[in-house]
C-alpha cells in the first residue's frame, strides 16, 4: 500500500472516530460550535506545535511569500476556520453522524478537483470522472437512507 493511501485512510478513521466524540461532547456540554472548534484547535495547536519544532528547520524555501499565503489562506482561513466551524455547526445540528461526515468529506474531493480543473493543474480522465460520479451517488444514497426523527 502506498504511504499516501495509508495516511488518507488514517485521516478518515481519525476524523470519523473523533467526529463521534466531538458530536457527543457538543451535545452533552451544550457548548456552541464556535467554542468547540476553538477548544479542538487549541489542543491541536499545542500537540502539533511541539511535534513540528524540528520540521521548521527543514523548510526549503522560507522566503516564498506566495506559498505562505496559500497555506495561511487556504489552510488556516478557508479549511481550518471556515471549514471546521461549518463542520462543528453541522455536528451540533445533525441527527446522523454518518450523513454529516459523508456530506462534509465527499464534497472535499469534488471541490478540490473542480478548483484544479479551473486552474488547469488537474487532469480528468474516465476513471476520475466515474469516481466523482460515484461520490455524488454515494452522497445521495447516504442522504436518502436517513430518516429524520420526528419531534
Amino acid at each position: 500500500m502506498k504511504p499516501y493511501v495509508l495516511f488518507a485512510i488514517l485521516a478518515g478513521v481519525a476524523w470519523g472516530f473523533g467526529g463521534y466524540f466531538e458530536k457527543a461532547g457538543l451535545r452533552a456540554m451544550g457548548i456552541p460550535p464556535i467554542a468547540g472548534i476553538t477548544l479542538r484547535t487549541l489542543v491541536a495547536l499545542v500537540i502539533l506545535g511541539l511535534l513540528s519544532l524540528p520540521a521548521w528547520k527543514s523548510i526549503v524555501n522560507p522566503a516564498d511569500t506566495k506559498a505562505w499565503l496559500m497555506i495561511i489562506i487556504g489552510g488556516g482561513v478557508i479549511a481550518g476556520s471556515l471549514g471546521m466551524w461549518s463542520f462543528y455547526s453541522s455536528l451540533s445540528l445533525s441527527e446522523n453522524l454518518g450523513v454529516t461526515l459523508a456530506l462534509a468529506f465527499a464534497f472535499s474531493p469534488l471541490t478540490g478537483t473542480v478548483v484544479g480543473l479551473v486552474k488547469g493543474d488537474q487532469h480528468i480522465d474516465l476513471r476520475l470522472a466515474l469516481g466523482l460520479i460515484a461520490i455524488i451517488a454515494g452522497i445521495v444514497l447516504v442522504q436518502l437512507s436517513h430518516t429524520p426523527t420526528r419531534s
